[in-house]
């Protein structure tokens, strides 16, 4: 082999190196987080169960149909958070600064981050497009089966049968061979309190599914009609009775968007027009499924920078910070939804915004953090601090001034100095915190703040240390000729 090709031969055992400490994490994520969408899923999926009567086998088939719009939120979630965690490891391992000091930069790292988050987009897309559509319409179908089959199933001879909603059905024999029903009993408590009993001759069922509905024909009867006062009675030749199927079963044959393919959407959208919330909702369900694998693949290259805000001695903060950014993703992709059908809006300028500000975000912090500057820029960063230092200090006054027993110690303490309320007593011990330089006084609420471990006699015994008082403190501070006179 030529010195040359060498030289030009792609790191093949480097990328798979990162290809496995990003997918591994990928994995048990989501298994972790498909388990919890399981249990969320399967309460009110119990319901449905129960009044079927669905058996085990069933159960497992169409819950089964369940987990392709399950995968379309889970699979970003544990990709974005699989990424963060592997490089999470690398940073805290100092792995990423083995690779710095051997000549690799962070955009070596690129190749295999974008293979894996290219694959992880590409199986999103087939959810989103192929497999959700033909679950909804497997489930649909089978939901349609197995009411048809309660039904059929549930009537019997010489018993009461309940599969009929309202209606309570007793049929003293059945024909094998033309399926006749003879001496049938019919309760009927459909919009009322006292049910009216019917009595026929012989009858049937007719089963219409395409309109879903369950005809029932009785011959040669009599209806009773009992009322508070009095009754009626009224005979028949022939009375039918028709009962809409579980409200949960649709036919077949009916398209719904969820079922609908992306040609079938575009055509129903033109031709409801884009004019009605109806026609909007079909261009929206088709953008829909192209927004969610797109908006994967950027979550997924985000996950490399805020897994390197780890190193050794650092908390793992891109963790948590990934999880609130999955959560604004997915407000922003939810509000996008709902004006791109309640509005006039452009549907595609809408429903690609989310998208559109991922991806300048996570270009934005894969340059900051492959050039070795702060993931959140100086000005942005001195902003919060700004707003989180004044929220501290307001809270602070306002604590003290729904304590007043800390005020009355607090001035009790300064009279005995001859001093006003914001002195500081005599041979009080003064509280420092090792990691923000900050002392307290016993006045402060966070005076026994787990990291205040240093003690000190006075002020400038603190201030000679390298340490400034907080906020709060600073109104407790003795004036400068006050000082010197305790030091005195």
């Amino acid at each position: 082999m030529s010195e040359s090709s060498r030289k030009h031969r792609l790191p093949l055992l480097y990328y798979s190196y990162l290809a496995t400490e990003m997918l591994a994490p990928f994995f048990a994520s989501f298994v972790i987080m498909n388990g919890v969408f399981f249990l969320v899923k399967l309460i009110p999926f119990l319901d449905v169960v129960l009044e079927l009567e669905i058996g085990f086998a069933d159960f497992v088939r169409l819950f089964s149909y369940l987990f392709p719009n399950m995968f379309l939120y889970s699979i970003p979630m544990a990709a974005m958070l699989g990424v963060t965690i592997g490089f999470s490891r690398l940073a805290n391992d100092s792995e990423i600064l083995a690779f710095k000091a051997s000549g690799i930069g962070l955009y070596h790292v690129l190749p295999p981050l974008i293979m894996v988050s290219l694959s992880v987009a590409l199986i999103t897309s087939y959810f989103s497009i192929k497999l959700i559509p033909a679950g909804d319409s497997a489930m649909q179908q089978m939901m349609y089966q197995l009411a048809k089959e309660k039904i059929d199933k549930g009537i019997k001879e010489r018993a009461f049968t309940e599969a009929l909603g309202d209606l309570v059905v007793y049929i003293d024999s059945i024909d094998q061979q033309t399926g006749q029903w003879h001496n049938v009993w019919v309760s009927d408590m459909r919009d009322r309190t006292i049910p009216a009993i019917t009595m026929a001759r012989s009858g049937s069922m007719v089963s219409n599914m395409d309109r879903m509905l369950v005809t029932l024909v009785l011959r040669e009867g009599s209806m009773h009609i009992p009322e508070e006062t009095n009754a009626q009675t009224v005979s028949f030749t022939t009375y039918v009775i028709n009962i809409p199927v579980q409200p949960h079963a649709r036919p077949p044959g009916t398209q719904t968007r969820g079922t609908m393919n992306m040609t079938q959407l575009r055509e129903q959208a033109d031709v409801v027009g884009l004019d009605s919330e109806r026609g909007r909702s079909y261009l929206t369900e088709l953008h829909k499924r192209l927004v969610l694998p797109v908006g994967c693949f950027f979550l997924c290259l985000l996950g490399m920078p805020l897994g390197l805000q780890a190193g050794p001695g650092r908390r793992a903060i891109g963790i948590p910070f990934g999880l609130a950014l999955y959560i604004v993703y997915y407000l922003m992709f939810s509000m996008s939804r709902t004006i791109s059908v309640d509005s006039t809006a452009s549907i595609p300028l809408v429903m690609w915004i989310p998208n559109v500000v991922f991806s300048l975000l996570a270009l934005f912090s894969i340059y900051r953090v492959a050039h070795e500057q702060p993931l959140i820029p100086g000005p942005v960063r001195r902003f919060f601090e700004s707003i989180g230092n004044a929220s501290t200090y307001l809270a602070h006054q306002f604590f003290e001034l729904v304590r007043p027993s800390s005020r009355a110690h607090g001035s009790g303490e300064a009279a005995q100095v001859g001093h006003d309320s914001t002195s500081v007593p005599k041979k009080t011990k003064l509280r420092g915190n090792v990691k923000s330089r900050v002392f307290h006084f016993p006045e402060c609420d966070y005076y026994y703040c787990k990291n205040c471990s240093i003690e000190f006699k006075d002020v400038k015994v603190a201030q000679q240390a390298g340490f400034e008082p907080c906020r709060f403190c600073q109104t407790l501070m003795p004036a400068p000729d006050t000082d010197d006179q305790q030091q005195s």
